[in-house]
């Protein structure tokens, strides 16, 4: 699920002063925990940094907007246990070897946007075959994600912290990708702010290198006039082809779950709409296919 308004926030008993790595706590699972350190100590020394990508590339306007909430115990400790293991910051000075990365030859499906993590979770433990590369900047998600992950066993997901525009440009192989999920996504609903909006020709662009033929485009929204703009965009971008024979939205697949929060929507009355489209064959530009057709 995205950053925004759709990721729950957690719980929020009293507050408690955080130890330090390694020093001993009382802290209960799942307490909230707010951190005392010194000026410049990094939240979690082990775990996310704060602004991966740094002042290395250039002011944009984000689809984005990170949200400051309180951390519990139990996603402090999984931050700082498990992030050197399943994490990744996008700091956009590396490229990345998903099969180094995940220690397969799996397919790699990125998600962008995934709140708290249950869901992808979910998807991770019903499909192991399929490796997971998840994308948020919401801090109390990547720790729940790990944590679940942990908890779960799920060696097919890894978490990433950062702009996931400077993952796919700086970091990631063309066609290294066999999937591409999002899934309700801020829908930024005023006019002003519409050019915030992740899913835009631009990105499409972007996301179309770093597919593979055949990859699966998701999206998933309950805010109806970003679904029709998504399905305009998506219908008009030369690389993507819709999954639905006659066009238009698709069916809630199997594998994406229905969230508690979806399911609180649709007792409201909310209409959920989801898009299916397929990253086409690759062209061969015109000259080169009047080579290859030439006679020899």
């Amino acid at each position: 699920m995205s950053d925004s308004r759709n990721a729950p926030e957690a719980p929020r008993p009293a507050e408690l002063t955080e130890h330090a790595p390694g020093e001993h706590s009382d802290h209960a699972p799942g307490v909230s925990v707010r951190h005392t350190r010194a000026k410049g100590e990094p939240r979690f020394p082990d775990g996310p940094k704060a602004d991966p990508a740094g002042s290395h590339f250039e002011r944009r306007i984000r689809s984005f907007q990170p949200r400051r909430s309180r951390v519990t115990a139990g996603q402090a400790d999984a931050l700082q246990r498990l992030w050197p293991k399943w994490g990744l910051d996008i700091d956009g000075q590396q490229v990345v070897d998903l099969g180094e990365l995940f220690g397969n030859a799996n397919p790699v499906v990125l998600e962008i946007g995934f709140g708290m993590g249950e869901a992808t979770a979910q998807m991770a433990a019903e499909d192991p075959g399929v490796d997971i590369l998840a994308v948020d900047v919401h801090t109390p998600g990547q720790g729940n994600l790990l944590n679940l992950a942990d908890q779960n066993g799920l060696s097919n997901v890894r978490v990433a912290n950062g702009d996931a525009i400077i993952l796919l440009r700086e970091m990631l192989e063309p066609d290294s990708l066999d999937g591409l999920r999002v899934y309700f996504p801020d829908p930024w609903p005023k006019k002003r702010h519409h050019k915030r909006r992740l899913i835009q020709p631009e990105f499409l662009d972007l996301a179309a290198t770093r597919l593979r033929p055949g990859a699966i485009v998701h999206c998933a929204t309950d805010w109806e006039p970003y679904a029709e703009q998504m399905l305009e965009v998506l219908d008009a971008h030369p690389e993507f082809e819709n999954t639905q024979a006659g066009g238009g939205f698709a069916a809630r697949p199997a594998h994406r779950p229905l969230t508690r929060f979806e399911g609180q929507g649709l007792d409201k009355g909310h209409v959920v709409n989801d898009l299916l489209f397929r990253r086409v064959q690759h062209r061969v530009p015109q000259s080169e296919r009047h080579r290859q057709e030439s006679p020899r």
